[in-house]
């Protein structure tokens, strides 16, 4: 199992449309076969970063979960509303594996 982190950095007044983008894929993302584990966007300090994070099986998988996601009608639509609007400047990926247990929640 891969966690993938997307770092984004968006327009210091695009929060709102960062936020969004974020709720569209919150459907799309775990249709398309990938844990969403969530986005998150500005709340204190930089106003311009934000992130998105699931869980995949494997690299194998997760060009598999791409090719779906892409052609998905709501996340080809969230596509084209990103590329519209302008209010991603850069979008980074890393995949890490967990090392600890995840945490358990009371």
């Amino acid at each position: 199992m891969l966690t993938c982190f997307i770092r984004y950095e968006i327009e210091p007044f695009g929060a709102e449309a960062f936020a969004e983008y974020a709720r569209a894929w919150g459907e799309a993302i775990p249709r398309c076969g990938a844990g969403l584990i969530g986005y998150f966007g500005p709340a204190e300090g930089s106003a311009t970063t934000a992130y998105g994070v699931y869980d995949i099986d494997s690299l194998a998988a997760y060009e598999a979960y791409r090719a779906r996601l892409r052609d998905d009608p709501a996340g080809r639509a969230n596509y084209d509303f990103a590329a519209r609007e302008r209010f991603i400047r850069r979008e980074d990926r890393i995949f890490l594996r967990r090392l600890s247990p995840a945490p358990v929640r009371p």
